[in-house]
């Protein structure tokens, strides 16, 4: 962790905006970069006017969306055919996929929305969107409404906290590991019921 955060920093420092950008970009596309670094820094940067607060965020949130493109691209054109021939490993039908499909058509929104306020799987939730075909307008719009907030909570922690806004870091894990503990228990339970279920049916 040491060794990212003296890399992110070190090029936040001397890119600023688009460094912030890119490194935004990126995680939102899926790709590991955290921005609970990032935007913390930015927002460090900004207590001590090398940036500006409110365009730290505003990049961020910008860089968010469109990386979110990115996965949401990949899910549509190659998350679903993918998981018709693989998903049956994982015990993943035609069945299940068709009903997360439903729940995008249905509560696609506010499940964007609020998956953008939440740590890790906050990136990883334009891959399901793009495989249900969610409508892209609609998704822009409420990834755009969840990555602004989530941006700006970052940026401004970053801004209070100034030369020890690494202390933030401290308390996003401890928070992180009981979240990631939840989900893995949730999809366990997801996986028991299903086969249970079709234990029942016969299949």
């Amino acid at each position: 962790m040491e060794v990212i955060i003296d890399f992110l920093e070190k090029h936040i420092s001397r890119f600023g905006y688009l460094a912030i950008f890119i490194l935004m970009f990126f995680e939102s596309a899926c790709i590991p970069i955290p921005s609970e670094i990032t935007m913390p820094f930015g927002g460090f940067l900004s207590a001590i006017g090398k940036l500006n607060l409110v365009l730290v965020t505003l990049v961020g949130s910008i860089a968010n969306l469109f990386g979110s493109y990115t996965a949401y691209y990949i899910g549509k054109f190659g998350g679903r055919p993918f998981l018709e021939k693989y998903g049956k490993y994982i015990l993943l039908r035609k069945e299940e996929l068709d009903k997360v499909d439903e729940w995008f058509n249905h509560r696609g929104e506010i499940t964007v929305f609020i998956t953008r306020l939440l740590p890790g799987i906050r990136a990883f939730i334009s891959l399901p969107a793009g495989m249900a075909k969610m409508n892209l307008v609609k998704f822009s719009i409420y990834t755009i409404i969840g990555v602004i907030p989530w941006c700006f909570f970052l940026a401004y922690l970053g801004y209070i906290f100034g030369e020890n806004w690494q202390i933030i870091l401290d308390y996003y894990h401890k928070f992180e590991y009981i979240f990631f503990t939840i989900i893995i228990l949730a999809i366990i339970g997801f996986l028991i019921f299903i086969f249970i279920k079709r234990r029942k049916r016969g299949i």
